[in-house]
């Protein structure tokens, strides 16, 4: 059977995963597998989760925030902030919604302390405005 490595780089560490058969992910355009001795390609893929197996073996399913995919030479790279990979798709779907509903919160809070930035931006443009014209 003909296989290819599947290489997982995030923020904090790298993981080769060899003898891969199949890689199935989406991007923009829609769902899509690869297999090895692909044609080069690379694209952008969702939020969401993707899946690859290991010769004959189960799917391993692979949460992610989106990352971009490079496929070159039998050597599928996925660079991403994080991942998650477990053979539990009920296990995974959980962590992807918990770790999407985390950061919705941190960008929530972000938002938030942004907007009190720029109101007192604004009140200190208006303070030094008044006092040049006074």
């Amino acid at each position: 059977m003909n296989s290819f490595t599947l290489n997982l780089q995030d923020a904090t560490h790298n993981e080769e995963i060899s003898q891969v058969s199949s890689f199935v992910g989406e991007d923009s355009s829609g769902s899509f597998g690869i297999f090895a001795d692909h044609a080069r390609f690379m694209t952008s893929l969702l939020v969401g989760l993707a899946r690859f197996r290991v010769g004959l073996g189960n799917w391993q399913y692979l949460a992610l925030p989106g990352a971009v995919l490079y496929f070159c030479d039998n050597v599928l790279t996925l660079s991403t902030r994080h991942y998650l990979v477990d053979e539990d798709y009920m296990h995974i779907s959980r962590a992807l919604q918990q770790q999407l509903l985390e950061e919705e919160k941190k960008l929530q809070t972000i938002k938030v302390s942004l907007s009190h930035l720029e109101e007192e931006v604004l009140k200190h443009l208006w303070k030094m405005g008044r006092k040049e014209t006074g």
